[in-house]
């Protein structure tokens, strides 16, 4: 069991490293949007990603998770691949022409009027996405751990670049250049399009990163494959879809259930500044899902495969928790990353770092119907998630405004992991313990609770009692984890000890 525990941690850290890299130089950009942009033009921004993160679930269509689990019971993996490729470069094509030809449509439509090349923006970024979101998934099915990293790296470098030079040297150039041709592509004030365009050029990037492991794949397309493949991934594509809705769809609320004299652009704005404060434990369940996945794939067919998910648990749990007191006990800090007009948002964090954790759990909890086969089952574990969602934002957002948004998640994934757990008991029973992790979760709310109530005046002074806190939670997780190690030696085992210890 050690070995894959060990495996998985090193493939989590070196697929963190692009995600890490990924999640802090955006959490960097965060003073500098909410310094440069109003909390308007940050909520159209954000406006413009949720639809992204939707609508992309759509484009990838589930075969993302698909191709790696067919790619593992194959004898031709580069067949799988192969075959997905050339269905998803087809289907991003054909999207990307129609958003393109539709795009003053759509932008009217969307009360957007002149900024057709934004619709445009959003239909590269999601057809170059769902055809890398593939090559990246090869990447993982060949451990090239790597490769993947740096070619992640890349692109975010490259999206680090573009915003640079957005931000601080295009208003310039423009005032000196008033009649550029840059004009049909940006505007000549940083607002919401640099955000969009930085991000569609970093795609491009990333196009051409892969150019040269394009140039090797033998073009083959085998339709029973494919229809195999879809027939896995099309349910984990509809269960995606009220997942991703499930993150994003608050965002696209606002604009309809806050009241007319409230300005929804602004609400949004303050409510993803908030949001982006618990960046460090939506990264780190990101960058473990990249590695565990595969990991879990290829060790399907081992017996101890329940109980090493229900040991991965454990861990997972306490090292989220541990994020979610290191935030909480330096929001002082932390939170002056924020311009003055969005601090309001602070308020929303410890509810969205605790929705966060509860995502995490649904993921491990979610990996019995991939590894089972049943996908269908996730279809109404979402949806109720969904359902949720739907229900807290559209009754109380408008007397709460964004703290109906961030409650809604909460919720939503407390909803899920309960779902999660029940139906994986019945048809893929994993040896969780539960009494554990809640006493991880509960010890580090009363450890937050206890420093909330201490109120200590001084900063230094209660940044010296968060540390010391801190480092007591750490130690009780240590301390379960080794009672945990002592209890599982069999017993024959432990009479030998004791034998030679007398």
């Amino acid at each position: 069991m050690a070995n894959p525990l060990k495996r998985l941690a090193g493939e989590t850290a070196t697929y963190g490293v692009s995600t890490i890299l990924a999640r802090v130089l955006n959490f960097l950009f965060v003073p500098i949007y909410t310094r440069m942009l109003t909390p308007g033009d940050y909520g159209i921004a954000t406006d413009f990603l949720a639809y992204i993160a939707i609508l992309q679930v759509l484009l990838t269509m589930g075969l993302e998770t698909g191709s790696l689990r067919y790619a593992n019971k194959s004898d031709k993996p580069r067949e799988v691949f192969s075959t997905v490729l050339v269905f998803t470069g087809v289907v991003a094509a054909l999207f990307f022409a129609l958003s393109a030809f539709w795009s003053n449509d759509i932008a009217r439509c969307l009360h957007y009027d002149g900024y057709q090349m934004c619709i445009i923006y959003v239909g590269g970024i999601l057809a170059i996405d769902s055809f890398t979101a593939i090559l990246f998934a090869r990447l993982r099915f060949e451990y090239r751990a790597a490769k993947f990293t740096i070619f992640k790296s890349v692109k975010i470098g490259a999206e680090l670049g573009f915003n640079f030079l957005l931000f601080f040297a295009a208003p310039a150039y423009f005032a000196a250049h008033p009649h550029s041709w840059l004009l049909h592509f940006v505007s000549a004030t940083p607002d919401f399009s640099y955000i969009l365009c930085a991000i569609f050029l970093s795609c491009l990037i990333a196009l051409i990163l892969f150019i040269p492991d394009l140039w090797k794949i033998k073009i083959r397309f085998d339709k029973t494959l494919w229809r195999q493949m879809m027939i896995y991934s099309i349910p984990l594509m509809i269960a995606g879809l009220p997942g991703v809705a499930n993150e994003f769809i608050d965002r696209i609320l606002f604009r309809y259930f806050l009241p007319e004299n409230v300005a929804w652009q602004e609400q949004l704005g303050v409510f993803q500044a908030g949001v982006k404060i618990a960046v460090l434990m939506s990264l780190f369940i990101q960058m473990f899902r990249y590695a565990a996945e595969p990991h879990f794939f290829a060790g399907e067919k081992n017996k101890q495969a329940p109980m090493h998910l229900a040991i991965v648990m454990n861990h997972f749990t306490a090292f989220c928790m541990v994020i979610f007191l290191f935030v909480m006990f330096y929001i002082d800090a932390i939170g002056l990353l924020l311009g003055k007009n969005f601090r309001t948002g602070l308020d929303i964090v410890p509810v969205m770092l605790g929705a966060y954790v509860l995502l995490g759990m649904s993921f491990n909890l979610s990996m019995w119907y991939k590894l089972s086969g049943k996908t269908h089952y996730a279809v109404y574990i979402t949806t109720a998630g969904l359902l949720v969602t739907l229900v807290i934002n559209v009754v109380f957002m408008p007397v709460y405004g964004y703290h109906a948004a961030a409650w809604g998640h909460f919720f939503s994934y407390l909803v899920m992991v309960i779902l999660s757990a029940w139906l994986g008991a019945k048809y893929y029973p994993v040896p969780y313990n539960w009494l554990k992790l809640w006493a991880y979760i509960s010890v580090a709310l009363a450890l937050f609770f206890f420093s909330v109530w201490l109120n200590v005046p001084l900063l230094w002074a209660k940044w010296l009692i968060n540390t010391f806190l801190l480092a007591a939670y750490v130690a009780f997780w240590f301390w379960c984890e080794k009672i945990n190690i002592r209890n599982a030696i069999p017993t024959n085992r432990k009479s030998k000890i004791a034998n030679l210890k007398s």
